[in-house]
């Protein structure tokens, strides 16, 4: 009996069916241990991954926007003299037939630096819209009065009192203007 045992084990045969026998519950759920956190890893990974793509993608937004947008104050300040000199030129009397050269050259050199100012302006994203005739918009238009008006339909812009000046789309100063509102029935007659 003694050789029967030591024959079973020595046989190659009975080696190979042991080492073919299914996996212990053991070591099942370890694979599946270690396939869950392999799982879990890859998820966190790709995670981790488009989190620094959003990032990435956000800074870069927000350096353009920097980039875009550091002059808005220099801006501002650069409109105001612009309107200013509108305002000058508009206060000029209108040409006239006779009247002294200095005056029409000083007309005429002040309206060729004005366009030459707006033209620095809109080189470097600064724009000026003039709204008149146009539907009233919130977002570019600060309505300073309204007037009723047959001519124009209600929330048309009749009047600009200043322009709308925006900075690579971006709103620098409203334009001041006057609304028209629908006329009443006794004011038409």
């Amino acid at each position: 009996m003694s050789s029967d045992l030591h024959n079973a084990g020595d046989d190659p045969a009975s080696q190979e069916d042991a080492s073919a026998s299914p996996e212990t519950p053991v070591e099942t759920a370890s694979v599946e241990q270690l396939t869950r956190e392999r799982d879990d890893m890859r998820d966190r990974w790709i995670r981790a991954e488009a989190e620094m793509a959003n990032v990435r993608a956000r800074a870069k937004r927000d350096v353009e926007d920097t980039r875009q947008y550091a002059v808005q104050k220099f801006a501002t300040d650069v409109v105001e003299a612009a309107e200013n000199l509108r305002r000058g030129l508009s206060s000029l009397p209108p040409a006239e037939p006779g009247e002294p050269d200095i005056v029409t050259k000083l007309r005429d050199g002040l309206e060729g630096v004005e366009r030459n100012f707006a033209g620095i302006l809109e080189r470097h994203g600064i724009q000026r819209t003039d709204p008149t005739g146009h539907p009233f918009d919130a977002n570019l238009h600060q309505a300073m009065s309204e007037q009723p008006s047959a001519e124009h339909p209600p929330g048309t812009v009749i009047q600009a009192w200043t322009q709308a000046w925006t900075l690579n789309g971006r709103l620098l100063k409203p334009a001041m203007v006057v609304v028209a509102t629908k006329q009443n029935q006794e004011e038409a007659a």
